[in-house]
């Protein structure tokens, strides 16, 4: 009977009984055996021989080793060429009839736009003669006396309020346009209060009282806090020129005649349909002619020819500001108007005191 063959147990029959009699415990590592229990030896394991044969190598991942069939190649569709872009027309494009709904009239900022031309807009004529006709009207006032000049200088400062703040792109802004123009009133009340021999102090003393009072509303302000910043730079700007223009009543008042005489005659020049350069100079030949021309009538004499050109230049500034970023119509009944005479105060004030 082969070994591996398993005889069936007969509890009489014992063949390992002579070897347990001996104390013999080896066994063959080949026979194996069989135990009463269910269980099985775990100090012996048999020698298990290396195969012969190469293990085959682990299976790759399927979607590693997987076979994708060739796929038909599918022509692309023709290129086609596309058309460039048809450029900005040299002149304003024709616009559509009007619709019922909103307003369609084409701004001069619109039109500025399609011609492609530079966001500066010069207010015009109309806007040239409103600041002329105000510096006549200061002038007037100046040689009446300083509560004549009073007058159209607060319709100065009034526009200048509200038009620093509509350039800004702020409106509407009320509260800031009413606290830049009681500044204008506060610098009025004080300088006619301490005299025109305190002017200096009294400006300088009420823009420092206007700018910690516009920090303190900033503050209790609940905007945005880029809004807040954009809206105090604007409110202090708009409060220190409203609060300078009170230099003209500070001024010596022949000063305040030739400046007033000489910002309407840059201001017209300035207006006319002129090549830039040209315009620029004309202007100025002209606020210096006018200077010399209102200086005969007053105690400056030629000296007027250089108080003009200084304030001729400084409302060319004033004017310029006045007419950047595509300005409206408003800007320019406004903000053009009043920057001219209200830039010019300071050249007034102090070329007048060198001068006098």
């Amino acid at each position: 009977m082969s070994s591996d063959q398993q005889q069936p147990y007969d509890p009489g029959h014992d063949p390992y009984a002579g070897q347990r009699q001996y104390g013999y415990q080896d066994q063959d590592p080949y026979v194996t055996q069989t135990w009463e229990g269910q269980t099985w030896d775990t100090q012996y394991q048999p020698t298990v021989q290396p195969s012969p044969t190469p293990q085959p190598a682990p299976q790759a991942m399927a979607y590693d080793t997987a076979y994708l069939p060739p796929q038909p190649a599918y022509p692309l569709p023709p290129e086609t060429p596309v058309a460039p872009a048809p450029e900005e027309p040299a002149a304003a494009p024709a616009y559509s009839a009007p619709t019922t709904v909103g307003n369609a009239r084409v701004t001069d900022a619109q039109r500025a736009r399609a011609e492609g031309r530079s966001p500066v807009i010069e207010p015009g004529m109309q806007p040239a003669a409103l600041t002329a006709g105000l510096g006549v009207l200061l002038a007037a006032g100046a040689a009446v006396g300083p509560y004549g000049l009073l007058v159209p200088l607060v319709l100065l400062q009034a526009v200048t309020a509200a038009g620093w703040f509509r350039l800004n792109g702020m409106w509407p802004a009320r509260q800031g346009i009413a606290l830049a123009f009681a500044g204008g009133l506060t610098a009025d009340v004080a300088l006619l209060a301490a005299g025109r021999e305190h002017a200096p102090a009294a400006i300088m003393g009420t823009l420092g009282v206007w700018v910690l009072l516009t920090l303190v509303l900033q503050l209790r302000s609940h905007a945005d806090p880029d809004e807040r910043m954009y809206g105090l730079m604007a409110t202090v700007a708009s409060a220190a020129l409203t609060i300078v223009a009170t230099g003209h009543l500070g001024a010596a008042p022949d000063a305040v005649v030739v400046g007033g005489v000489a910002v309407a005659a840059a201001v017209l020049a300035r207006a006319l349909p002129l090549p830039g350069p040209a315009s620029v100079v004309v202007a100025l030949l002209a606020a210096a002619g006018a200077g010399i021309a209102a200086g005969g009538f007053t105690d400056l004499g030629t000296s007027g020819a250089l108080l003009g050109l200084g304030a001729g230049v400084c409302a060319l500034v004033g004017l310029r500001a006045a007419s950047y970023d595509y300005p409206s119509r408003f800007v320019h009944m406004t903000a053009g108007v009043a920057l001219p005479l209200t830039a010019a105060a300071p050249a007034v004030y102090l070329l007048g005191r060198a001068l006098a």
